[in-house]
């Protein structure tokens, strides 16, 4: 099933105890090399974390930043590709930390071709199962995410499905995989052998997780709503939370729709409000945000996230909630700024 919300058939899952970034120690530590060259496509907070990561494992490490609010555009991306041979290049598709998405569709076709030999891998923490992907159409050779966003189920599980080029890539390295807990030595049998119905250990799986990534999967691949139609409702509620949001005459940190991902939106605080004058008032209605994580606007900024359930299922009343919360108590706190 993991498979069906990728579009994916020949891809390989990966489904291990762990977070999110545990997707990064397997790409650094099966796919890359010491010394050889990654590009990190930058648009928030984690670019820079995939990039450290990288490092850490001996990679030699190019970022492309976008300015805060937008994502990097194919020209820099050709230009960067055209100077140099990558071994990867990474993109975020949703970075968390700014809410801004960027275009994996041209991202993929423009490695495909400048550079085909350079493998794509995609961080899609935040926009599996609420972005549009194709991973088999598109051509992509990665995607890492984590159980606990638009996937619905509790944190803990680190997922990833690579494509067969990343797995011919991983078997003919030259030198030892540089990890023990993420080696796909260890690990790639234990998922050939789940998937075969057969017994197989390397190390202890998180049952009750992989009982409810399993419900969760069935939510979304085997209920009457598609997967294409599931993500048709996340654009459709971001929607009525950005208009919202530009009603009440607040700034959002994607500068374009464009950039705009559809499972969280990311919100300037008014001028002279901060974090403690707003987030508690919403809290109070039941209605919890995210403080900001971008280390140059942590301060000036808060995110919400419409994923999942919250997204799909209006009958639920989520995201009327949001909006109701926002137009109560973005006005509530302008006037009592004004009055200071």
């Amino acid at each position: 099933m993991v498979r069906d919300v990728l579009f994916t058939q020949a891809g390989q899952p990966f489904i291990i105890a762990g977070s999110g970034t545990l997707g990064w120690d397997q790409v650094a530590s099966n796919l890359v090399e010491r010394g050889e060259k990654a590009l990190v496509l930058h648009s928030g907070y984690f670019g820079d974390s995939f990039a450290d990561c990288l490092e850490t494992y001996g990679a030699d490490v190019t970022q492309i930043k976008a300015p805060i609010g937008a994502a990097v555009g194919v020209a820099e991306l050709r230009s960067a590709l055209q100077s140099q041979r990558y071994k990867i290049v990474t993109v975020t598709h949703v970075d968390t930390s700014t809410g801004v998405l960027s275009d994996v569709k041209a991202v993929a076709q423009t490695v495909k071709e400048v550079s085909p030999d350079t493998l794509v891998i995609v961080d899609g923490v935040c926009s599996v199962a609420s972005e549009e992907i194709k991973f088999d159409e598109w051509g992509l050779d990665i995607v890492l995410t984590a159980s606990q966003k638009g996937l619905g189920t509790p944190p803990g599980l680190s997922i990833l499905v690579a494509s067969p080029r990343a797995i011919k890539t991983f078997e003919e390295r030259k030198s030892p995989v540089t990890s023990y807990y993420a080696s796909w030595k260890r690990w790639l049998p234990i998922m050939k052998s789940y998937e075969a119905g057969t017994a197989s250990y390397f190390a202890t799986p998180p049952v009750n997780l992989i009982y409810a990534f399993h419900e969760s999967l069935k939510q979304i691949t085997r209920s009457p709503l598609s997967v294409d139609e599931r993500i048709r409702l996340h654009r459709e509620s971001s929607r009525r939370v950005k208009d919202a949001v530009a009603s009440l005459g607040l700034k959002q940190i994607a500068t374009e729709s464009a950039f705009a991902a559809n499972g969280m939106t990311a919100i300037y605080y008014p001028e002279g409000i901060a974090a403690p004058q707003l987030l508690p008032s919403l809290l109070k209605q039941n209605i919890v945000v995210a403080a900001g994580l971008h280390k140059d606007i942590k301060d000036k900024y808060f995110r919400i996230g419409h994923m999942g359930i919250t997204a799909v299922d209006s009958s639920r009343g989520d995201i009327d909630k949001i909006i109701e919360g926002l137009k109560t108590v973005i006005p509530e706190a302008k006037g009592t700024t004004s009055k200071q």
